[in-house]
């Protein structure tokens, strides 16, 4: 077990296309685009446009984010009085026509709280396929065109599965294996299943309690890769092609925002942050914890030794990453469900209200330089991909780029 430690942990980010952000939060979810150029204000209003390359109306609704692979953005979409009509629209990132739309029936129990919907988990994809997941429990596999590959509903395996305020875990994909977590008080479990034909090739039991944490893939330099698996109780580790547990930490962990795996360090929504050390020996070890770093929905960011966390309250804190001493905060304002992102030296935040603010990222302080206004509900977290930022909206998708 050790050889995963030998090696241990650096950014994903270097195993796609630069231009592509694949999953939730991004290329190994870090939710950083550290080389991309946006805009810092625009207006999405139709006779005052400004820095808006496309926008497009969306079949339904979700709070699940656009990845983008290649020059295609896909999103997933719910519909119907029950969300029980389940959507995966593609689009041209160019000239945002839609390159296709296809239309599924849920399977599994669509009940959600009346903000969320059915389309709440982001999708991902390796680069050649697309895994849609729904809150439904309903797992649709295309290829990059929209072709069916394979349907799972893993409600028909565990019928128990799910909450009344709806699931949000967005699958990732590791050697192979796509990884759902499906943490409730009925049937609570992780699985793994093939990419390829979607038969399952791992299940293990989770502890029933409700959980909205997406898992997080950690990838070595020689391509070796680890699933963490967060829940309110504890933060495991496993190996994605068979789910066997490496390790496990105990700890209170929050049940919203994902953790962050860089540098062969975890920093763990715990106790505020907790940060675990793993670049030598078999278990983790605890580096430091900040109980005044509080991510609340949002996960936290790590880009070249700092740490942002956004609260409750749309307070920005900017924190030294090696020892958790915070830096300096700033009020962004608004409540927060999507996690911002980074793109160059700028943090693009987005609240719950649709209200977006730039802020320019410095050491001794971060400056609000641009806002902009998408007039309609945002839970989403956006995603960028080359120097365009994708924002999804309630009923709308848009592409933010220079003119």
């Amino acid at each position: 077990m050790s050889r995963w430690y030998s090696l241990f942990f650096v950014a994903g980010a270097l195993l796609f296309v630069a231009a592509d952000w694949p999953q939730f939060r991004g290329p190994g979810g870090t939710s950083v685009a550290p080389d991309s150029n946006v805009p810092t204000t625009w207006n999405v209003k139709p006779d005052q446009k400004q820095n808006v390359a496309w926008q497009v109306d969306l079949p339904g609704r979700g709070p699940s984010s656009p990845i983008v692979v290649g020059d295609r953005v896909y999103v997933t979409c719910s519909g119907g009085v029950k969300q029980d009509r389940l959507y995966v629209v593609c689009f041209d990132t160019k000239t945002g026509k839609e390159r296709f739309r296809r239309e599924f029936w849920a399977t599994g129990r669509t009940l959600s709280h009346p903000q969320s919907a059915n389309a709440a988990p982001t999708p991902a994809s390796d680069g050649k396929h697309i895994f849609a997941f729904y809150s439904s429990n309903d797992l649709v596999c295309l290829d990059l065109d929209g072709n069916l590959m394979w349907y799972r509903g893993l409600t028909f395996d565990y019928p128990k599965a799910g909450n009344d305020v709806g699931m949000s875990s967005s699958p990732v994909v590791a050697k192979g294996t796509v990884v759902v977590q499906v943490e409730n008080f009925g049937d609570s479990f992780a699985a793994g299943l093939d990419v390829a034909t979607g038969e399952t090739r791992w299940r293990i039991d989770r502890k029933a309690v409700s959980n909205w944490c997406s898992p997080t893939v950690l990838r070595g330099k020689d391509g070796q890769e680890v699933v963490l698996l967060q829940s309110p109780n504890a933060l495991t580790a496993h190996d994605p092609v068979t789910g066997r547990q490496l390790w496990q930490y105990d700890a209170n962990c929050s049940s919203i925002p994902s953790s962050v795996g860089l540098d062969g360090r975890v920093y763990l929504p715990a106790n505020g942050i907790t940060v675990l050390d793993l670049s030598e020996g078999t278990a983790p070890k605890l580096a430091w914890d900040s109980n005044t770093l509080n991510p609340s929905a949002a996960s936290p960011i790590i880009h070249q030794g700092r740490i942002y966390t956004m609260n409750g309250t749309g307070v920005l804190t900017c924190a030294d990453a090696a020892d958790g001493k915070s830096l300096w905060q700033l009020r962004i304002g608004g409540k927060f469900w999507g996690t911002p992102v980074l793109a160059g030296k700028h943090m693009v935040c987005v609240n719950q209200d649709g209200k977006a603010k730039i802020v320019l990222l410095g050491d001794g302080k971060g400056e609000i330089i641009g806002e902009s206004d998408f007039g309609e509900m945002v839970q989403a977290s956006p995603a960028v991909a080359g120097n365009a930022i994708y924002v999804r909206g309630d009923k709308r998708l848009w592409k933010i780029a220079a003119e």
